[in-house]
C-alpha cells in the first residue's frame, strides 16, 4: 500500500538522513544498519551495487570502484564517474543513494513511500536544484519540493516556537557552507537573506590534514601517498578521524602501518596532530565563512546585534574553531537541542507533513540565493530577478534589437552576481524567431522568468508584435527528458530486484549458521541422553548443512531446505531426553541465536549478541525448539521499527530476569531508537 506520508531527505556530501512526521513529531528514521545517518558513498564490488556503510567499510580496499562526495559535482554538464566499467553522473549516483533511502524508509515503516521533499544547499544555482530533482526522480520519487537546508534545519529548531525573532542559521556540511537570515514568527519562516560557498566543507578540513600528512612523508621517504589511490583513501580515512577527535581532544596520533614500500621495504606512517596544529593549518577556511557571514547579514539589513539565536548545521560546525568563529561573528551561543546532522532531515520532514496536510499553520517564505537574467549588448548581465527575491515569483522586462531587419534573437539566460554575463553561470539559452523585418530598437520582445517553490527557473519570451513565443524550463546537468529518467529508474529498479534476493541468500545462510551452532551446542550438552545412532545423524545433517552453506552459489530455498532437515533430526533430541525414566532431573541448555537485526542485501545483517546463561529445562518439560522466536529476523510483514522494538522489549526482558547487572547489554538499536546519535562531520 501506499503511503500518504512525504520523506525529508538531507541529501548530503558526505552523510544523508531523513525522517518523517508521525505523530505530529519529525523523527529520523533508522536505516538498514540500524544508524541514524547513511554515508553518502557508492561502490561496486564483484558486480554488486553497494551503498552507504557497505561502500565506506570497503573503499580503502576498492578505490577505484568507490565514489564519494558527489554532490559536490551535481549539475556539471559533461561530468561523469567510472564505476565497474560504465560511466554515471552526478544525478545517477546521487540516485543510488537516494534509493537506499527510499528502501530503508519503506522496510522502516512498512508502507510504500514515493513522495520526498529534498533539501540542497541555499546556494545551489537553478541547474544544481534541477539536477537534485532529476536525481530523485530516478530513485522513484515524485519530489514535491526542494528545499534549501539552513531553512529547513530553522523549521527542525522551531516548531513550536510562535514568538519573533530573528534567527541566523550557519550550515558547515561535509561539501558545502550555507548561512541564511531568517524572520519567524506566527508559524511564519521568512528568509531575508542567504549567502554560503558551494565549494568549503568539512571534506576541505580533511585535505588539509591529508596534504599536511603526505607533504610529510614525502620529504622523509621520497614518495607522495597522493598518487597511490589505496593510500589516498587511507590518509582521507584517517584525517577524517583525526578531525572528529580532536572536536573533544587536545590531541590525536594518528598511525597507518605499511602504507608505503620501496626498495628498503615497507615504510609506516605515524604523526601526532594537536588541535593547535590542526586549527592552524585549516584558518583560512575558517576565514572563508566569514565573508557569507556578513554580507547575509548585510544584506538582511542587520548587524551581530539583531540576531535573536544561531543555529548551527551540519557535523562540521561541532569543530571548536567554528563555534569560536560564529560565537565571535554574532556574539550568540548557539542553539543546541536538536543534532546538527539531523536537523535538516527533521525540518524537511516537517515540510513534507505542511504538503500533505499533517502539519497545520506553517508556512515557509524562501528566497532565491542568486540573481537571474539575460545578456545583454555588449555581454552585459541584465538583472530580471535579484538575489534574496522571495519565491515563487515572476518578473517581466520588455528588450529590443540591436540591428535592422533583426529576425532572431537569442536568449542567453545566466545566474550569479558578476556585471558581466560570462563571468556568471551559464543555465541555458533559446531562440526567438520569426521576428517581423523592422528598424533597430522597434520590436517589443517581453522575456519572463519564473521561479517556483523549489527554486526552478523558466524563461518565456515573447514578440508583442507577431506573437512568436518560446520559453524554456532549466535543466539539471544532463539535461534528462522524461523517457531519459525512466530508463534510469528502470536501472534502478534491477539494482534493487538484485539487492533483495542478496538479502533473501544472506539471512538463509545466517539462518542456517546460527542452527549448526546450536545444533552442536545440543549434542555437546547433551551427550549422555543421545543414543550413537541419533548422534551419527544429526552430525551426519550437519556436516551436510554445512556444505550447503559453503557453496556460494547455494540459492535461498536450498540453504532454506537444509536448516529445516536439520531442525527437524534436532527435535529427536528433546525427544530422548523427555522419553528418559529413573534418571532424574536432565539439564538440557538451549542457547539463545543471536538477535539479528535486518539489513539490506549490501553486507550480511549486523547480528547483536545478547549474553545470557544457558536456558535449563528439567526432563519433563518439552525442550524448546530450535526454530524459536528468538531469532527476531521476521519473515512475515511486520516492519524493520516493530522488529526493533520487539527486540530492544526482548532485551529489557531479559536484563531483568537473566543478565548480570554488570554483563547487561542494549542492541545499537535500542540506544538508536532512544535517541543516541554517532558523532560524525
Amino acid at each position: 500500500m501506499t503511503s500518504n506520508k512525504i520523506l525529508g531527505i538531507d541529501l548530503g556530501t558526505t552523510n544523508s538522513a531523513f525522517a518523517v512526521m508521525e505523530g505530529g513529531d519529525p523523527e529520523i528514521i533508522v536505516n538498514s544498519e540500524g544508524e541514524r545517518t547513511t554515508p553518502s558513498v557508492v561502490a561496486f564490488q564483484d558486480d554488486e551495487q553497494l551503498v552507504g556503510k557497505p561502500a565506506k567499510n570497503q573503499a580503502v580496499q576498492n578505490p577505484d570502484d568507490t565514489v564519494e562526495s558527489i554532490k559536490r559535482h551535481m549539475g556539471e554538464e559533461d561530468y561523469t564517474v567510472e564505476l565497474d566499467g560504465e560511466d554515471y553522473t552526478p544525478e545517477q549516483v546521487s540516485a543510488m543513494i537516494l534509493q537506499k533511502v527510499k528502501r530503508d524508509a519503506e522496510d522502516y515503516l512498512g508502507e510504500e513511500i514515493d513522495r520526498a521533499v529534498i533539501t540542497v544547499p541555499a546556494y545551489f544555482s537553478d541547474r544544481q536544484r534541477q539536477a537534485t530533482k532529476d536525481a530523485g526522480e530516478i530513485a522513484g520519487f515524485e519530489v514535491e519540493r526542494i528545499v534549501n537546508e539552513p531553512t529547513a534545519a530553522s523549521m527542525a529548531y522551531g516548531l513550536d516556537d510562535e514568538s519573533d525573532q530573528t534567527v541566523l542559521v550557519y550550515d558547515l556540511g561535509g561539501g558545502t557552507f550555507d548561512v541564511s537570515v531568517l524572520e519567524l514568527g506566527g508559524g511564519v519562516y521568512e528568509v531575508v537573506a542567504t549567502n554560503g560557498d558551494n565549494d568549503l566543507g568539512g571534506d576541505d578540513w580533511d585535505r588539509a590534514v591529508i596534504d599536511w600528512l603526505a607533504e610529510d612523508f614525502r620529504s622523509e621517504h621520497g614518495i607522495d601517498l597522493r598518487e597511490d589511490r589505496q593510500a589516498l583513501q587511507r590518509l582521507t580515512e584517517a584525517a577524517e578521524e583525526a578531525k572528529v577527535e580532536l572536536s573533544s581532544r587536545k590531541e590525536t596520533t594518528i598511525n597507518l602501518p605499511f602504507i608505503a614500500a620501496d626498495d628498503e621495504g615497507p615504510k609506516d606512517l605515524e604523526a601526532s596532530l594537536t588541535r593547535a596544529k590542526f586549527e592552524s593549518l585549516t584558518a583560512d577556511l575558517v576565514e572563508r565563512t566569514v565573508g557569507p557571514t556578513e554580507q547575509a547579514l548585510s544584506d538582511a539589513g542587520f548587524d551581530k546585534s539583531d540576531i535573536d539565536e544561531v543555529i548551527l548545521v551540519g557535523g562540521s560546525t561541532r569543530m571548536p574553531m567554528i563555534q569560536e568563529k560564529v560565537d565571535e561573528l554574532t556574539g550568540q551561543e548557539p542553539q543546541k537541542n536538536v543534532n546538527p546532522d539531523e536537523a535538516v532531515a527533521l525540518g524537511a520532514a516537517i515540510q513534507g507533513g505542511v504538503l500533505s496536510g499533517d502539519v497545520d499553520d506553517i508556512v515557509l517564505v524562501d528566497v532565491t540565493p542568486l540573481s537571474l537574467g539575460v545578456e545583454v549588448k555588449g555581454g552585459l548581465f541584465e538583472r530580471l530577478i535579484d538575489k534574496n527575491t522571495t519565491i515563487p515569483t515572476d518578473e517581466s522586462k520588455i528588450f529590443t534589437t540591436a540591428q535592422a531587419n533583426q529576425t532572431m534573437v537569442q536568449i542567453r539566460v545566466f545566474q550569479g552576481e558578476r556585471e558581466i554575463a560570462g563571468e556568471n553561470e551559464l543555465l541555458g539559452e533559446f531562440s526567438l524567431t520569426d521576428i517581423p523585418p523592422s528598424p533597430a530598437g522597434v520590436p517589443q520582445i517581453e522575456v519572463t522568468f519564473s521561479i517556483d517553490n523549489n527554486g526552478i527557473v523558466s524563461v518565456e519570451a515573447e514578440d508583442k508584435g507577431s506573437g512568436s513565443k518560446e520559453d524554456i524550463t532549466i535543466e539539471g546537468g544532463v539535461g534528462l527528458d522524461d523517457e531519459e529518467i525512466e530508463e534510469m529508474k528502470q536501472e534502478a529498479e534491477q539494482h534493487a530486484e538484485e539487492d533483495e534476493r542478496r538479502r533473501e541468500r544472506i539471512e538463509a545462510r545466517n539462518e542456517a549458521e546460527s542452527t549448526v551452532q546450536q545444533a552442536r551446542t545440543l549434542l555437546e550438552e547433551n551427550e549422555e541422553a543421545v543414543d550413537d545412532a541419533t548422534r551419527e545423524e544429526i552430525e551426519d545433517t550437519i556436516d551436510d548443512l554445512e556444505a550447503v552453506v559453503d557453496d556460494e552459489d547455494a540459492t535461498k530455498e536450498e540453504l532454506e531446505s537444509a536448516t529445516e532437515e536439520l531442525s527437524e533430526k534436532l527435535q529427536e533430541i528433546g525427544k530422548q531426553v523427555y522419553q528418559q525414566e529413573g534418571a532424574g532431573p536432565v539439564r538440557v541448555r538451549v542457547q539463545v541465536p543471536p538477535a539479528r537485526v535486518r539489513v539490506r542485501a549490501q553486507v550480511p545483517p549486523a547480528q547483536v549478541r545478547v549474553q545470557v546463561p544457558p536456558a535449563r529445562v528439567r526432563a519433563q518439560v518439552p525442550p524448546v525448539p530450535v526454530r524459536s522466536t528468538s531469532t527476531l529476523t521476521s519473515r512475515t510483514s511486520t516492519t524493520r521499527k516493530q522488529r526493533t522494538n520487539t527486540l530492544c522489549e526482548n532485551t529489557r526482558a531479559l536484563s531483568r530476569t537473566a543478565v548480570p547487572a554488570a554483563g547487561r547489554f542494549t542492541p545499537r538499536a535500542c540506544l538508536l531508537s532512544a535517541g543516541a546519535t554517532a558523532e560524525v562531520s
